[in-house]
């Protein structure tokens, strides 16, 4: 098994592997149970990222560890069960050993209270808004009542008036290249090869497409005139939340994105009760986008750096 720790009082030895297909098995069976809403608490969420970021996990008893670039390397707070001592106590012996900081680079709220009731005073703890996840109701993205959402709903019906001939269908094996062929000439059009934030989501956007069906994603294609002009990819985070991964569409289409969400969250997540629809990333555009949408709720991220010694 990939990622084992053999830990004394006087040295921790953490072993990081690249991740990969065949850590899928335990690493969803640490995720189910230490069950978390945020993007970063998914396999394919990581997967699909892992050379941008380049990604390693670990296993901790009942804790899974992510670690981001070794060289600098920071640190997912564990998803898991059991005391949180023991596995910060890994993790710093480990980058102790490297003469690294200790750095989590995504520490959620109901994670930042364990991390400074076991150890009080040791972390500097900063917001990171960037990371925030937006996360909406199911039922008002289908629907989409009410005042605040009145713009989506008009987006949506200048669609229907200017594409008669739309239609709406599941990605399986013998339309996924139409999705991707799309996804190629939306990253041409948008600047990919000139801008890295997008290069990088591109890299990222080609894994899910390479490893659908072992990721076990489902997906959604937007056609109107019989050309595919949108499509979206996600699965379920937890029993109560459903995740978006990657929701694209042309801009020469209006309301072509309002379709997509829309019919995506109708056709798949309409049994799930909230939708992650992951971060901003700090674009202000893709910012103000995702709060038109009125969102229940940000799922509020921080990094932490120790200070002080454990």
């Amino acid at each position: 098994m990939k990622g084992v720790f053999f830990i004394s009082s006087l040295v921790s030895t953490l072993v990081f592997s690249p991740i990969s297909l065949q850590d899928k098995p335990w690493m969803d069976q640490l995720l189910k149970n230490g069950h978390r809403g945020a993007l970063e608490y998914n396999f394919t969420s990581n997967f699909i990222w892992r050379e941008v970021y380049k990604l390693q996990a670990a296993r901790f008893e009942d804790r899974l560890v992510v670690m981001s670039n070794p060289d600098n390397p920071s640190f997912i707070f564990p998803s898991g069960q059991g005391p949180v001592e023991p596995v910060v106590h890994a993790i710093n012996d480990y980058v102790k050993a490297l003469g690294k900081p200790l750095v989590f680079n995504t520490l959620l709220n109901e994670d930042r209270e364990k991390l400074e009731q076991a150890f009080p005073d040791k972390f500097l703890v900063e917001p990171d808004r960037n990371d925030y996840d937006y996360v909406y109701e199911s039922k008002r993205l289908i629907s989409l009542s009410g005042k605040k959402l009145s713009s989506k709903r008009n987006h949506i019906n200048k669609f229907y008036m200017e594409n008669p001939s739309w239609s709406f269908e599941a990605i399986t094996r013998d339309n996924l290249e139409d999705a991707h062929k799309m996804s190629l000439e939306w990253c041409l059009q948008a600047g990919c090869r000139d801008n890295d934030s997008l290069f990088d989501e591109s890299c990222a956007v080609e894994q899910a497409f390479k490893h659908y069906f072992d990721l076990g994603l489902t997906g959604g294609l937007l056609k109107a005139g019989g050309r595919t002009i949108a499509f979206a990819m996600g699965e379920e985070l937890n029993e109560d939340t459903f995740i978006i991964h990657i929701e694209k569409a042309f801009y020469e289409y209006p309301g072509a994105y309002q379709m997509i969400n829309q019919q995506f969250v109708e056709a798949f997540a309409k049994d799930y009760s909230l939708v992650n629809r992951e971060d901003d990333a700090g674009d202000e555009g893709l910012r103000r986008a995702k709060l038109s949408y009125d969102p229940t709720m940000l799922v509020e991220k921080s990094s932490a750096t120790l200070i002080a010694p454990l």
